[in-house]
């Protein structure tokens, strides 16, 4: 990897939830960013009973115990880069809000890990309305599913220029996006999209452009899109900004499900920010490492395959094995 490593490591700040299976959550972004070269501090902010199958339950810390972790690390230790995932709770959210205000210039990637989140549960609900009030107005960059980006704008107000730095943004810019995530399908995209008619469906997709211009209206400055949950042999992930899209990449789909594609994506894209890298230069960087630790994935258990984020380290061994 094109990475400049230093005496120092660059620091990044993870907030998020255990995953004790290492598949995804702190330990997925632990493995991914020491992989990349950086040094990763960890906060707590809720545990998973889980295995590679699924989820069983999340459990939220309190949110002094998220906000004291926290404080103690940026106390003693400067950080290039934050990363933010499964936060648990409400409470946790404004918590952790609070912080990043007092680091506006450090970049913040954002993957909301939404897919455990209940959108129709109250306390989901909530919590989905504190990201978008909350921090969405600090975030660099938004690593998001079709749905996740849905999900988030229709708790978005249309046309709203907060009192946090954000500002309309028009939705013809986004045009394209339709051609590229729903030309083949007008589906939700996702395993837990209702059977509604065709007309429901229809307009869901055509909100994509609106509901990028809603999120990018509420102050994060790029949403990297992600077409994992999309059909095709191809997958597409594409960055777009306020001006409209940046860049677009196609890769080869590989086969099986994969436990914490996303974590590893966005953990590996705040790495190369840390390192010094543009965004644009950050989201291919960031790609190419992905697409590598899913094709040397493996499957611990009887569940999900588990990308392998020192897949570099593994291939130096098989060339050593074979010298």
């Amino acid at each position: 990897m094109p990475l400049g490593f230093t005496a120092v490591p660059p620091v990044v700040l993870c907030f998020a939830t255990s995953d004790a299976t290492a598949g995804s959550g702190l330990q997925s972004d632990v493995l991914t960013l020491a992989s990349m070269g950086c040094h990763p501090l960890s906060v707590v902010a809720a545990i998973s009973v889980r295995d590679t199958r699924g989820v069983e339950e999340l459990l939220a810390l309190d949110a002094d115990a998220v906000d004291s972790q926290a404080r103690a690390l940026l106390e003693d230790i400067p950080v290039q880069a934050f990363k933010l995932g499964m936060l648990g709770s409400v409470e946790n959210v404004a918590a952790i809000a609070e912080i990043l205000s007092d680091y506006p210039d450090v970049p913040l990637v954002l993957e909301p890990a939404l897919s455990i989140v209940d959108g129709e549960d109250a306390a989901g609900e909530d919590m989905l309305a504190a990201l978008v009030e909350l921090v969405l107005p600090h975030v660099t960059v938004l690593v998001a599913s079709r749905s996740e980006v849905l999900q988030l704008a229709a708790l978005t107000p249309p046309d709203e220029g907060d009192d946090e730095g954000g500002e309309a943004v028009d939705a013809d810019e986004f045009g394209e996006l339709g051609d590229l995530f729903e030309g083949e399908s007008a589906d939700v995209g996702e395993d837990e999209a209702d059977d509604e008619d065709a007309g429901e469906d229809e307009d869901d997709a055509l909100s994509l452009a609106d509901a990028i211009a809603r999120v990018l209206g509420r102050g994060v400055e790029y949403v990297l899109l992600t077409g994992a949950g999309e059909p095709g042999p191809q997958l597409i992930n594409v960055l777009v900004g306020r001006e409209g899209v940046v860049r677009t990449d196609a890769w080869e789909r590989l086969p099986g499900r994969f436990l914490g594609a996303g974590a590893t994506l966005a953990a590996a894209l705040v790495g190369a920010l840390a390192h010094g890298m543009t965004v644009a230069e950050a989201v291919r960087e960031a790609q190419e490492f992905t697409w590598q630790a899913l094709s040397g994935g493996y499957r611990p258990g009887m569940g999900m395959a588990i990308p392998d984020r020192f897949f570099w380290a593994r291939a130096n061994e098989d060339d050593d094995g074979k010298a």
